[in-house]
């Protein structure tokens, strides 16, 4: 935010001494989350609440939801059946993966001796031979459905080893935390079973799990004990991927449609991917991995191209919860889970850890910033599932809510999210020999072995808000070593690689970098300025990066964004909501000459920002004509909506009046209090009277009610009016997801009014119609009533819904 003296020119880096030159050929490290202490900053505050609030609290849901008694059911502690979905183990695996990570950041006894009686319900459950999946040792070997009649029997279902790679990454992290075996021996004892189990020789299982993780896992119980068989069995796991002659194969929703290394997009449900990929990676770091990394480089490429949200969110389709197609990012109904947003921050850690090159942390950088933290509320309690990029404040997009909300039947994400945020430290610094990088800008403090000595490195920044960063060294005594310090992609030009967005106006502004207050050129290598020098203690370094507010847009094939603009600042992406808006986003347009300023704040201790601005409201007045009024709209941190009434958001803004959508003058419909015999929880019934004329049946960008899951049955939607009203038609745009899923237009359906206190087909109405992609018309004599229904027969093995209704 500050102005800036002195132009510096970017230099390509045109040759590097023989020992650089060598030192490139060894791995690169993250320094250890343990040495690494984040002292003041959004970061800082979000990993406290983290540890002071998520982790408890997802405990207790664990508690009370049944998901840890589970485990004391199946291990004979406790009587009962299994409550619950069939992969709930694995979120008790990551709580308390989350919880022991916390514990290596700073102790606490009484959450130690919590997770001590947990781990003893979860050892408990083990069968003699190392077999842990407790709906299985609950129910016996005839269950139905997903997990399958016997073990291993449904592994595209199943979740069995995904299970199981969460429970070893969580029995590394309380080893490493405690120092105990507790679990860990739970996690060896399993591993082991696996291993004897699955393999190329004469009686094993040759086959790969639906949903990745096992492989993450594997190479995690590695990494502590050394153990070849567990780094062979995750590359068996990934090497089968692809092979037509397995018992099992799972297609490309579950990666199992090639081979890995001959992959060249990413596909199929986003969290698995992401899983697998990272795992790739993994992989490719510890050996030998003959066209993986050029596999990961293709797939990687065409994900930052055509497949990522601005805010970094994957997995555009809520059906399947799916990457889609090339360009296919829409934004009321992009479903960004959370799981997926944390599945491509471990993916693109890694990928830097291959290549040491920035734009992997780049990418991170974003997605952490605005696709993670946006899952969580700032409060610590309150959780998204689904990111879209817009919102109507009344569709319940999030499993059934309009807002966060407190838990879900399915909570992969909140014990995601609280297994995650406490890794982000480890992942701020790196060391290959004697070249240390500084990955991520935050107030920090990093303790790193180098040549000897141990340098600590004292960063000092209001980063994401402010673009100055000072670093400085304290040594013993003086030491070569080569610094390097990420200049992000946006403080070069553009928001991401890949080329996906621009700034508009286009153009880098400045940067400068000095070292012990004097002026030195920037030589970028692979997003890294390089200074290469004998440090001494108390040298400081000062990085200025141009932090201003900057328009953006997307490439003309991103049908969603066309025509449209969007807001960030450094990383952080902006968004619009209603209750700073007068109550809407949809109507307002921000023309092309318009420029944003952005505004910090602090609020106790923490800092944040708005932006402003100027901005035309359209209007529709009553003879039809629409008008624009000149306003000044507010934007804020997009991670940060939501935490007010609920209301409508975007991300993506009208920049021509064509695009924006002014509010519709009200109607007798739109007036009325709409109900339904039955709601879908992601649907909303004021759908059906919202204003919004469709594109299609099938159009993905609206609200929409549907009856869904009810098939075959008779339903009904009403509106009761406000007062009586004398009526004479009424029109239906019926929603059809043929070929994505299983709605219908009904078989029949029937105009009914209030009489005598009873709900009677409307005598003389004309013919109700179902044809898709219009509306279907009604008329009949008119009368007075207070309200209609439409009483609606589902045609069989299919449900229905309504996208808009309206009424003469």
């Amino acid at each position: 935010m500050r102005a800036k003296t002195a132009t510096v020119l970017l230099l390509p880096v045109l040759a590097m001494v023989d020992a650089r030159s060598a030192r490139a050929t060894e791995p690169i490290t993250p320094v250890d989350l343990t040495r690494v202490t984040f002292t003041s900053g959004m970061l800082a505050d979000r990993l406290e609440t983290n540890r002071r609030v998520t982790v408890p609290y997802v405990l207790d849901q664990c508690e009370t939801t049944g998901r840890i008694r589970n485990f004391a059911v199946a291990g004979g502690l406790e009587d009962g059946g299994f409550q619950g979905i069939y992969f709930d183990d694995s979120d008790v695996f990551k709580a308390v993966e989350g919880a022991a990570l916390s514990l290596l950041v700073k102790k606490d006894p009484v959450l130690e001796a919590r997770l001590d009686a947990i781990i003893e319900k979860i050892a408990s459950a083990q069968e003699d031979d190392g077999y842990l999946y407790t709906i299985r040792t609950i129910g016996g070997e005839r269950l139905e459905g997903a997990p399958g009649p016997a073990r291993w029997s449904n592994l595209a279902a199943s979740h069995e080893l995904y299970n199981i790679g969460h429970l070893y990454e969580a029995a590394v992290a309380h080893h490493r935390a405690t120092g105990k075996r507790t679990l860990l021996d739970v996690a060896i004892r399993s591993a082991d079973l696996v291993d004897r189990v699955f393999g190329r020789k004469d009686g094993q299982i040759v086959a790969v799990p639906g949903h990745e993780e096992i492989e993450l896992g594997l190479v995690e119980l590695f990494s502590v004990t050394g153990e070849m068989r567990y780094l062979d069995l995750a590359r068996f796991f990934i090497d089968m991927r692809g092979r037509s002659d397995l018992r099992e194969t799972h297609g490309s929703y579950s990666q199992d449609h090639l081979p890995v290394i001959e992959m060249d997009e990413p596909v199929g449900h986003a969290v698995r991917a992401g899983y697998l990929y990272a795992a790739m990676a993994d992989l490719a770091r510890h050996g030998d991995a003959p066209g993986t990394v050029a596999a990961l480089d293709r797939i990687q490429k065409r994900l930052v191209s055509a497949r990522i949200s601005l805010t970094g969110g994957v997995g555009a389709r809520r059906h399947g919860e799916a990457f889609g197609d090339d360009f296919e990012l829409p934004n009321a109904t992009a479903y960004n889970e959370t799981c997926a947003a944390i599945a491509s921050c471990l993916l693109h850690f890694r990928m830097f850890l291959l290549h040491g090159d920035g734009q992997y942390l780049d990418v991170l950088e974003r997605t952490l910033y605005n696709g993670v933290l946006s899952g969580v509320s700032l409060e610590g309690d309150r959780f998204f599932y689904p990111n879209p990029l817009a919102c109507d404040g009344v569709t319940a997009f999030n499993q059934g809510s309009s807002s966060r909300a407190p838990w879900f039947s399915c909570s992969c994400c909140p014990v995601n999210i609280v297994r995650f945020l406490p890794k982000i430290p480890g992942m701020t610094y790196a060391l290959r020999g004697r070249d240390v990088y500084v990955n991520l800008y935050t107030a920090s403090e990093a303790r790193i072995d180098i040549a000897g000595e141990e340098l600590t490195l004292v960063q000092n920044t209001r980063y994401p808000w402010d673009g100055a960063v000072a670093l400085t060294t304290r040594l013993r005594k003086p030491v070569a070593f080569t610094l390097h310090l990420r200049i992000p992609e946006w403080a070069r030009g553009r928001p991401l690689p890949g080329g996906l967005y621009r700034y508009d106006p286009a153009g880098r502004a400045e940067i400068s970098l000095r070292v012990a207050g004097k002026e030195v050129p920037i030589v970028l290598d692979r997003g890294f300025a390089v200074i290469e020098r004998t440090w001494s203690d108390g040298d400081r370094i000062d990085l200025e990066l141009p932090m201003m507010p900057r328009k953006v847009k997307a490439r003309d094939e991103v049908a969603a964004c066309r025509d449209r603009v969007a807001l960030e600042m450094g990383p952080i992406v902006f968004c619009f909501e209603g209750c700073d808006n007068g109550g809407a986003v949809e109507d307002i347009v921000i023309p092309p000459a318009s420029t944003p300023s952005a505004s910090i704040q602090e609020e106790g201790t923490s800092l944040t920002a708005t932006m402003a601005i100027p901005a035309r409201r359209l209007r529709r007045e009553a003879e039809g004509r629409i008008v624009s009024d000149g306003i000044r709209a507010t934007a804020i941190p997009y991670a940060l909506w939501a935490h007010r009434d609920p209301g409508p958001m975007a991300v993506w803004m009208a920049a021509v009046p064509e695009t924006a959508r002014p509010r519709p003058l009200p109607t007798l419909a739109s007036r009325a209090r709409a109900s339904a015999s039955h709601t879908f929880p992601s649907d909303t019934v004021a759908a059906i009277h919202d204003r919004i004329e469709p594109t299609s049946s099938g159009d993905p960008s609206l609200p929409r009610h549907t009856f869904w899951p009810r098939k075959g049955t008779t339903e009904w939607i009403q509106l009761d009016f406000e007062r009586e009203a004398k009526v004479s038609g009424v029109e239906v745009y019926w929603f059809d997801d043929t070929g994505v899923g299983a709605c219908r237009v009904p078989r029949a359906w029937s105009v009914h009014h209030l009489r005598d206190g009873k709900w009677e087909p409307i005598p003389g109405a004309s013919d109700a119609g179902t044809a898709r992609d219009r509306m279907n018309r009604v008329t009949f004599p008119p009368l007075t009533t207070s309200g209609l229904r439409l009483v609606i027969e589902l045609q069989d093995g299919y449900s229905a819904g309504v996208l808009e209704w309206t009424v003469d």
